[in-house]
Order: structure tokens, then sequence, then C-alpha cells
């Protein structure tokens, strides 16, 4: 039986991820900062203009934490074992943007200064706004540790069969995928070609994809048996013909 391979970030993968939550964290402060003026100063009839600007801008705010804090997650996730951290990491960009409009859709609404109009247009902008945000900051296919761990282990057993047993993969800094071949045609003449495991590649640089093009060639070389490697139907009969 092989050795289980558990998936653990790199330094430099938790330093990325780092710096991406941080600026996250800063997008989502600037929003509520930006909810709090607009309660205070730009709920009433005479600044409904400004009122849609400033939910706009909260939005693209809220929108853009959720993206940063999303693709740092994917770098350095939670572990599916500490199920509290698990759900709040994952799912921060969701409650978040529940905080940066719920608040300002509620006054909007039992603001007795404001009249009907202006309730309707601003309040209807924030709801959407809200359901936009909300929406966008929820991750419906959350990383773990656990499903990394998983994918490493049935991408490791494919390679070796793809590999002669051998669990070496190449890729570049730039690139998002790894390659059987090191002269493969979208990594040869490169500057820097890096080398290791799967588990490398995932750690190191977060890839987690073979090339189709080295994975194809392979298959062909080496006379392996396409159904034995990939469900039958994910690589198309004809893209193995020369």
């Amino acid at each position: 039986m092989s050795e289980q391979k558990v998936f653990k970030a790199s330094a430099e993968s938790k330093g990325k991820a780092k710096q991406l939550r941080f600026f996250a964290l800063l997008a989502w402060i600037i929003a509520i900062a930006g909810e709090v003026f607009a309660i205070f100063k730009l709920i009433s009839n005479e600044t409904l203009v400004w009122l849609i600007i400033a939910i706009v801008a909260i939005l693209i705010l809220a929108i853009t934490g959720s993206m940063l804090w999303k693709k740092a997650n994917r770098l350095d996730p939670a572990s599916k074992k500490d199920k509290v951290r698990f759900f709040i990491q994952n799912q921060l960009g969701a409650i978040i943007s529940v905080l940066a409009f719920l608040p300002l859709v509620i006054l909007i609404f039992i603001n007795k200064d404001v009249d009907g109009k202006t309730k309707g247009i601003a309040g209807s902008i924030a709801v959407v706004a809200l359901l936009i945000a909300g929406i966008s900051g929820a991750d419906f296919s959350p990383p773990s540790i656990e499903q990394y761990t998983k994918d490493i282990n049935e991408q490791t057993n494919t390679l070796k069969q793809l590999n002669f047993d051998n669990d070496n993969v190449y890729w570049t800094k730039a690139g998002n995928k790894y390659h059987i071949f090191e002269d493969c045609q979208h990594i040869k003449g490169r500057d820097e070609i890096n080398n290791g495991t799967v588990k490398q590649s995932w750690d190191e640089k977060g890839i987690s994809e073979l090339c189709k093009t080295c994975e194809n060639r392979a298959i062909r070389e080496r006379d392996i048996k396409l159904e034995d490697i990939i469900p039958k139907g994910d690589v198309a009969e004809e893209e193995l013909i020369e």
C-alpha cells in the first residue's frame, strides 16, 4: 500500500495567503466604514444619488474582499476537523456582506425623514447589493486540507500509472499545471522549470491539475488504456489522435 501524502501549505503559500487576507480585510473595513458614513450622512431625499453611489462602492469593495479571501483559502485551506473555524474561514465573505449591507437596508426603510420614493429606490438597490455581495461571498465548494489530501493521493496514483510508477512532475513559476515531460511544448525553453512530486507542486505552488498534453502523450506513447486512467468521457478520443 502506497504512503498517504498529507497536504501542508508551504511557507510561501502561507505568506501569499496572509497577504491576500490582509488586503481582503482592508477592503471589508473600508466597505463597512462606507456603510457607517452612508447611514449617518447620506440617508435623505437630497442625497439619494450619493447614497446609490455609496452602495455601489460598498458592493465593489465587499466583492473584492471576498475574491481575495477565497483565493487565500485555496492557498492555505482550513481543516474540516475544526468545524467552527472551517465554516467561518470559508464563509466570512458572506458574513461580512451581511454586516456591510443589512444595517443600511434596515435604516433606509425605517427612516421617518425619507419619503417613499427614496426608500423604494435606495432600499431596492441596497437589497439587490446585499444579495449579490452575499452570494459572491459565500463559498459553495470550500477547500479543505482533507480534500486536498484526497486529491493529491488520487492524482499521485494516476500519475504513477502514466509515468512508470514515478511520482515526478515539472512546473513553472507562472504556470497553473504540472507536467510529466520536461520537454512539453507548454514549458519547453522556460527559464525556470521546477520539478518534484505532485504533493510538492500543490504545497509550493498550489498547482492541482495535470497538463492534458502530457497526459495524452503518455497514454499514446506508453500504450495505456484510457479507461484505466480517467473516467470515460473526460478526454475525447479524437484528442489522442495525432
